[in-house]
């Protein structure tokens, strides 16, 4: 048996909103996504359908999904909600994350975390500057509400490809430290 299957399943055992099904050694962990835009629906929300495919490719079962208005208080309201009913350990939005004035996601964010996790945001723009100038006008934030982590991801389909492709590789670590889990990473 390895060090990650002794570490990994009693934790996601014991915390059972985090997941929904552990089978040799790798548990299913929850995850929402919210998608923020004034004109974007469901049926043309290729972003939303983007972090889906890539969350689940990951091994996260999506258990949440709304597309809500650029309002900072349905925003927040929505995170929260989500973040301290305790059946997600993951909240990835898309849009929002610019300059424009009704791109209030990162604030509205900001406004219900408890505290942030900067080198999530510092990495994902670093990625995006390898393909953009404009990822440095980007805004989103990463952080911590309940236990659940959320991630601002831009609102473009691109944008949360390159986003997710740098972030995805910590997201389990990250979620087992959250549920109390030890890191052997030299992060802690």
């Amino acid at each position: 048996m390895s060090r990650a299957y002794t570490i990994i399943v009693p934790l996601f055992h014991t915390l059972s909103p985090l997941r929904s099904h552990c089978t040799q050694g790798v548990a299913t962990v929850k995850a929402a996504i919210l998608t923020v835009s004034d004109s974007r629906r469901e049926r043309d929300d290729t972003s939303g359908a983007a972090i889906r495919e890539i969350l689940e490719t990951h091994g996260f079962e999506v258990s949440g999904y709304e597309v809500i208005p650029d309002d900072r208080a349905q925003i927040g309201a929505r995170i929260q909600s989500w973040a301290d009913g305790g059946a997600v350990g993951l909240i990835v939005t898309t849009g929002g994350t610019g300059l424009g004035l009704r791109d209030v996601t990162p604030d509205a964010t900001r406004d219900i975390m408890e505290y942030e996790v900067p080198g999530i945001a510092e990495a994902m723009r670093a990625e995006g500057l390898k393909h953009t100038p404009m990822a440095m006008i980007g805004r989103g934030v990463a952080g911590v509400r309940s236990g659940t982590l959320v991630i601002n991801l831009p609102g473009s389909e691109k944008g949360v490809r390159e986003s997710l492709a740098v972030v995805a590789p910590v997201l389990r670590h990250a979620l087992e430290l959250l549920a109390g889990g030890s890191s052997d990473h030299g992060v802690g």
